[in-house]
């Protein structure tokens, strides 16, 4: 796990570039505390920039940037490649090999098969940066679910990326100006989907492909995965057997998956929440190892925020060194200062606090901790599959006529009263713009965003309502494809970027078995009415009902929260006034300070709960103190 950063000077090498691609380096210095380089073509105008968290091979022989053996090839490489039994092969094939880091092994391999075939041969969490020195081509690659990162822009003839926005931003090319059409996205969604990003020019390598450049500039994107099929046919292998065939092939595909993440030269645990997915992979971990698995878990005092309680009696059961520290308001919110610095851009997912948090306890005892994410898109774990799914049917049933007429009428109906009265409502005037939807994708992306057109918070201009993700061809149904939509788009973009930024903040590692490539493959072989069962993850229960008993995990599914509403109405408020300030609002001229400012003293009084609408705004507005000279 690293970070990684450059610049291509498209015209030849500039003096300057050198210098600016050290401080990009530097920007990312918490993604890699043990070792860092900097590699430069100064005929091409070429500078690679490596931060390195040693984990495998701990020598100097895993230094970065890397060349080839051959010498045509440079890398700056972060992530982990887990089936490194292609190094056997490979080996078999002539090569040889001076240390036992992945690095050297992905060289060797993209000179034996070249870049495609190398990513689809991996079996890892990537994304590197490789220059050709023979054909002046740079290569920007990434992993199939994009566990990690990696940003790239063209300013001024240069070409700079890295792997997170603050790599960027360190060089005085790269422009600062905030997107109006990401800012949209991240007001319906929380965080702003792939390929964009926040700043205008700047965009995300998009995942499971790789972006490759020309000394012209011109760039072309090769897409070397597709989740579901083949990326030529979009066919499939559908499974044939039986529940207990698909828990068996499971468990035997999460097992390898957990050994391979296993691999470590560096101390190694777990994240465990108590949930089905934590406590799969902390099981299959367990029975794997020698000695009691190292899990670490954060407890809240208020009870609807807790599973620490759920998390303790798995570790009793699978006998697990168990840590767990209980955080205090006061300590989870001195978190939320330095949520701006960790998320280059803006991000409301409130679950980022405690997964920092849990984070930093882990790091206290281990450089590596493996998570169990994944495990609700793969296999249908989310309720709003199941409440999406049944309000498509009713309303499908419902007549057209009937329809425009309850959605006019709840449309019309005046919110006035207060408390309940008000609150219900509000829900009617809601729920009755569900009704005009015109597709189930479309209420799909409606329940799935938070601001919207008809209350667009913006001081000009109206949200846009684009789908989630795009159709691909081998979806046969509307619970296929909410499991799509979600696996492209909010896995990749907010879960991953959540784990991603809150653990390398803390410089530790986190790996997810769940996006094993033959385990994700499986998944998507599966009937849909397998996947979910009765109540979602079928499968997965089945798996860990061998290992734990069912009256340990069997209970209504929580999230990964923090009280934020409560706080905004007590001791977040004079941070939450300042960032609402009307004055502010009327001079920064993004938002509405009539809608934002009614929404706040709505809140506050408790006549309605509009906590994740004002997250929204409130984590863009601290991102916007957080990074001076950002353009609006």
């Amino acid at each position: 796990m690293c970070g990684i950063a450059g610049v291509w000077r498209f015209g030849g090498a500039l003096p300057a570039d050198a210098q600016a691609a050290a401080r990009m380096g530097l920007a990312l210095a918490h993604r890699g505390p043990d070792d860092h380089g900097l590699w430069s073509d100064a005929e091409a105008g070429v500078h690679l920039v490596h931060r390195r968290l040693s984990i495998v091979d701990l020598s100097p022989l895993g230094h970065q940037p890397m060349a080839s053996a051959s010498g045509r090839y440079v890398i700056v490489f972060n992530g982990e490649v887990y089936n490194l039994a292609i190094r056997d092969e490979l080996t078999s094939l002539g090569h040889a090999f001076r240390g036992s880091s992945d690095t050297e092994v992905l060289l060797a391999a993209i000179e034996q098969w070249g870049i495609e075939r190398t990513l689809v041969k991996s079996n890892g969490m990537l994304a590197f940066a490789l220059w050709d020195r023979r054909d002046r081509v740079l290569t920007l690659a990434r992993d199939r679910f994009g566990e990690k990162p990696l940003y790239f822009g063209a300013f001024a003839g240069a070409l700079v990326f890295g792997s997170e926005l603050k790599a960027l931003r360190a060089h005085p090319a790269c422009g600062a100006k905030v997107s109006r059409a990401a800012l949209q996205d991240y007001l319906r969604f929380g965080y702003v989907p792939a390929p964009a990003s926040i700043l205008e020019g700047v965009h995300k390598v998009p995942v499971g492909s790789f972006v490759q450049f020309s000394a012209s500039g011109d760039a072309r994107t090769t897409t070397y995965w597709s989740l579901g099929g083949d990326v030529e046919s979009g066919q499939r292998a559908p499974f044939r057997g039986s529940i207990e065939d698909a828990t068996d092939e499971l468990e035997r595909l999460l097992k390898l998956s957990v050994k391979l993440r296993m691999v470590s030269d560096v101390p190694l645990g777990a994240f465990l929440s108590g949930g089905i997915d934590s406590s799969t992979v902390v099981a299959l971990m367990q029975v794997q190892s020698p000695r009691p698995v190292k899990t670490f878990t954060i407890g809240f005092h208020e009870a609807a925020f807790n599973e620490a309680h759920a998390a303790r009696r798995v570790a009793a059961h699978l006998g697990t060194d168990h840590t767990e520290l209980y955080v205090t308001p006061k300590e989870a919110r001195e978190v939320i200062p330095k949520i701006s610095s960790l998320y280059d851009e803006p991000f409301a997912d409130s679950s980022q606090i405690p997964t920092y948090l849990v984070s930093a306890l882990a790091r206290q005892h281990v450089t590596v901790a493996l998570s169990g994410d994944a495990g609700d898109e793969l296999f249908g774990g989310y309720s709003r599959y199941f409440f999406a799914r049944k309000l498509w049917s009713l309303l499908h049933r419902t007549p057209e006529g009937a329809k425009h007429v309850a959605a006019d009428m709840a449309a019309r109906l005046p919110i006035a009263g207060w408390g309940k009265v008000r609150r219900t409502t509000e829900r009617i005037r809601r729920w009755g713009g569900l009704l005009s939807t015109p597709s189930d994708r479309a209420l799909y992306t409606h329940l799935a965003t938070t601001w919207r057109t008809a209350d667009a918070p913006l001081a000009a201009g109206t949200l846009s309502d684009a789908p989630l993700a795009h159709d691909h061809p081998s979806l046969g149904s509307f619970e296929e494809w909410m499991m799509y939509a979600d696996s492209m788009s909010y896995l990749p973009d907010d879960i991953l970027v959540k784990v991603d930024r809150a653990a390398m903040g803390v410089s530790l590692e986190a790996r997810v078995p769940m996006l094993d490539p033959n385990v994700s493959r499986f998944a998507w072989s599966l009937p849909v009415a397998m996947r979910f069962g009765s109540q979602g993850k079928e499968p997965l229960r089945r798996v860990l009902a061998r290992h734990v008993p069912r009256a340990l995990f069997e209970r209504p599914k929580m999230g990964f929260g923090v009280p934020v509403g409560a706080w905004l109405r007590g001791p977040l408020h004079d941070w939450a006034e300042d960032l609402l300030d009307e004055r502010r609002l009327e001079r920064e001229g993004i938002f509405n300070p009539k809608v934002i400012r009614k929404r706040w003293r709505e809140h506050v009084s408790g006549q309605h709960d509009w906590q994740y609408a004002l997250w929204f705004i409130l984590t863009f507005q601290a991102w916007l103190d957080a990074w001076p000279g950002t353009e609006l």
